[in-house]
């Protein structure tokens, strides 16, 4: 689902595996100061466009920060030499979730870019980690089976528990969890779904490229009756995905929505950020101190976040953050000076 539908907009303006893993994977750097990529989506709604063409709800961007990791949004339109550039400066990448065609948008040419460069790394011992959320997880299906086997899978506005498979309990994902906390996953909702399309797990089995490079961690029942696999984990690659939202339960507040905001679920996200986060601090490559994509340059748009926030109190863009989310837009067409 996208989360356009309970969001404000609060915009930022821009210039411009399982235990398994290979041990060739160089493993033994610390980055201490982590970047996340997170893919940006395309701007539809007519009330956004000017103050961005593309955006990423602040959910997501929170949910990492929470983690430890510093955010490096990737716009949509740029070229592959510039997104082969900016791959060597994160650390890891989120795909979304939101409403995209995983086979013929920008969304999913770009993501294929970046999916191609981890492979690649990762192939030569260089530890790049990727996570898709909900759509950012079907996502990753398409990518690996090479075709869109997505059925009709609806669960939304429902939290649930997750049905874990026995790899769930040998899993890189939750292998640091609480023997608690992995029972309560499976009585308590705490896992919130806004989808309306999944991979149901028949479709999974079936698929050879899928079942050799997945491990299936859990699976839930839809509204009607599909049986959908509900979290990944690569076998080989350290690619991760969840049909549900873990940003939700700490960074989401509308009351009309079923955000799990229990205190397991709120352990459950945080335990989720800090594992991505720390893949990511696993890799050698980080940041430069100097030059137009420097952390200092983050920070500066991190401000005009906060400027604009408090311009646009006033606006019909209001921010609630007893309520809804908020989003960063991006490549706005007026330049901040």
């Amino acid at each position: 689902m996208s989360n356009v539908a309970f969001s404000a907009f609060v915009c930022l303006f821009f210039v411009c595996c399982s235990r398994a893993m290979p041990t060739a994977l160089n493993q033994e750097a610390v980055n201490e100061r982590p970047v996340i990529g997170i893919l940006t989506q395309l701007v539809s709604d007519d009330d956004m466009k000017p103050f961005g063409r593309t955006y990423i709800p602040a959910s997501y961007v929170k949910y990492i920060e929470s983690g430890g990791s510093r955010v490096m949004p990737i716009r949509l339109t740029l070229t592959t030499a510039e997104y082969e550039n900016i791959f060597k400066k994160i650390n890891g990448l989120l795909f979304i979730g939101g409403a995209a065609d995983l086979e013929t948008s920008d969304y999913a040419r770009v993501a294929k870019i970046f999916y191609r460069l981890a492979l690649t790394a990762n192939n030569v011992g260089d530890f790049f980690p990727i996570w898709g959320t909900c759509m950012g997880m079907q996502l990753l299906t398409v990518l690996v089976a090479g075709e869109n086997l997505l059925a009709n899978t609806t669960a939304e506005n429902i939290a649930m528990p997750l049905n874990l498979t026995r790899e769930a309990h040998s899993s890189r994902m939750f292998q640091g969890f609480p023997d608690e906390l992995m029972k309560t996953l499976t009585q308590e909702p705490l896992t919130g779904n806004f989808h309306h399309y999944g991979v149901i797990v028949e479709t999974f089995q079936e698929n050879e490229k899928l079942q050799n490079f997945f491990s299936v961690l859990s699976t839930n029942v839809a509204e009607n009756g599909a049986h959908f696999v509900s979290t990944i984990e690569g076998k080989k690659y350290p690619f991760y995905g969840v049909q549900w939202h873990p940003e939700v339960n700490r960074f989401q507040w509308d009351k009309r929505m079923n955000f799990p905001h229990s205190p397991h679920a709120i352990q459950l996200s945080s335990l989720l950020a800090e594992f991505f986060v720390n893949e990511g601090a696993i890799v050698s490559l980080s940041f430069p101190t100097t030059g137009t994509r420097s952390p200092a340059r983050l920070g500066h748009f991190t401000a005009v976040i906060h400027l604009h926030r408090r311009l646009r109190l006033v606006g019909k863009h209001e921010s609630d953050p007893a309520g809804k989310d908020s989003l960063w837009c991006i490549d706005a067409p007026v330049p901040v000076v």
